[in-house]
């Protein structure tokens, strides 16, 4: 079993050291990505998952999506060889408040406040605002074997130096997931409605999988929308103009502000990503007699079309599902993506061919008491997760001859 302890010099650039198979292995806390090379971390298997790119995450700290203002601080943990060379890292953060996780647990921070006890600061291992599946135990292809259990143990000692109340890895890999129990976390289910793409040539192949009733559906919403004079331009980032950027972060400020939301992403934060990682960026324009009246904004990974955001400034019917649903799945299907995730939540999801998929996450809670409380919890709704998610499945619209990939 490996542990170790994070010797605090000056509250950042923590380090810690253990030896590990021949191999000297060093710990070192930034709160800043910025003070990580961008190829170092991004060579950590991150290039697929464009939400944990360097550029990504350093566009979040650098046009003020992050800090104090909005209870995100940066705590990344980092693991170096003998060699001075990244060989692990976590993306990590000191958290104020459970906004923008999307792994919910303001109950549990009701509780411990109902007993008198601070829930906040906690440490939480996530992409901000993105509620995506993808790597949180970040390894480079020549780090030792046990480098990821070394993260872990070094995570758990960060949590207990700092003195929170506990650490939360949100929508990890399955095998993260275990790795992450075997060290004693409490793993969560929760559910996704996802799309497969079971490689179709167009999007009427995709409809013809579908039952007749669900298949007309689809053609009745798309063709309101055609009818109404809706029409798309998809773009890039390096086809979309700065006026494009600046209508879609418009319309995506007023969208949070009407549903009472906080639009956290600044207008440099898009424009930013779209410069530094152009072909992992797409946005969807939706004009009405040549002005903009919607966008969504997705993010392009090796195989994984993104749905991320969304605003609109004009009520057209069934716009909602054209933009943030049909278009996605058109654009997937055109350029051979195996998936579409649109995000989280939503059953309705599930009559356009999006079908339930588990997440994953885990958890530790310093208090013991409401460690085994929350244990109990977890077990209940992993049990009633699952027969949620079988009930949604019978719900398929696909035809029983054409199943999903």
């Amino acid at each position: 079993m490996l542990t170790t302890t994070v010797t605090d010099h000056n509250v950042f650039g923590m380090i810690a050291s253990t030896a590990i198979a021949g191999h000297t292995l060093r710990i070192r806390v930034f709160d800043a990505i910025s003070g990580i090379d961008a190829n170092d971390w991004n060579a950590l298997g991150v290039t697929p998952f464009p939400f944990l790119r360097h550029e990504f995450l350093s566009a979040l700290e650098v046009e003020d999506c992050l800090g104090e203002r909005f209870g995100w601080l940066p705590r990344h943990l980092t693991a170096w060889d003998e060699r001075g060379r990244l060989v692990g890292a976590v993306p990590l953060y000191l958290k104020f408040n459970s906004y923008g996780e999307f792994v919910f647990d303001w109950a549990w921070a009701d509780a411990y406040e109902r007993h008198g006890l601070n829930y906040y600061p906690k440490l939480v291992s996530a992409s901000p605002y993105t509620p995506a599946t993808g790597p949180k135990l970040l390894l480079a292809p020549q780090a030792p074997p046990e480098t990821r259990d070394f993260l872990i143990a070094a995570a758990m000692a960060l949590a207990k130096q700092l003195d929170v109340s506990s650490l939360h890895w949100l929508f990890t890999l399955p095998d993260e997931t275990k790795a992450l129990e075997t060290a004693g976390l409490m793993r969560r289910v929760g559910c996704q409605f996802h799309w497969e793409n079971a490689g179709y040539p167009d999007f009427d192949a995709f409809l013809a999988t579908l039952t007749s009733s669900k298949r007309k559906n689809i053609r009745k919403e798309r063709r309101r929308v055609a009818d109404a004079g809706v029409r798309f331009r998809l773009l890039d980032g390096g086809t979309a103009a700065e006026r494009d950027w600046v209508v879609f972060h418009q319309l995506y400020e007023s969208t949070f502000h009407r549903r009472g939301g906080i639009p956290t992403l600044s207008l440099g934060f898009f424009r930013s990503i779209a410069e530094s990682m152009p072909e992992a960026v797409l946005l969807i324009l939706a004009e009405h007699e040549k002005r903009p009246v919607a966008a969504a904004f997705c993010l392009v990974g090796h195989d994984t079309l993104y749905g991320r955001h969304w605003g609109c400034s004009a009520h057209f019917d069934k716009l909602h599902f054209e933009a943030c649903y049909y278009q996605g799945l058109a654009y997937a299907i055109e350029h051979g993506l195996a998936r579409f995730e649109p995000g989280a939540q939503g059953e309705h999801k599930i009559t356009r061919g999006f079908l339930p998929t588990a997440t994953l996450s885990a958890h530790w809670l310093a208090d013991e008491r409401f460690s085994q409380a929350v244990a109990k919890h977890l077990d209940y709704e992993r049990h009633g997760m699952q027969d949620y998610m079988r009930e949604m499945r019978a719900r398929s619209p696909y035809r029983e001859t054409h199943p999903p990939a």
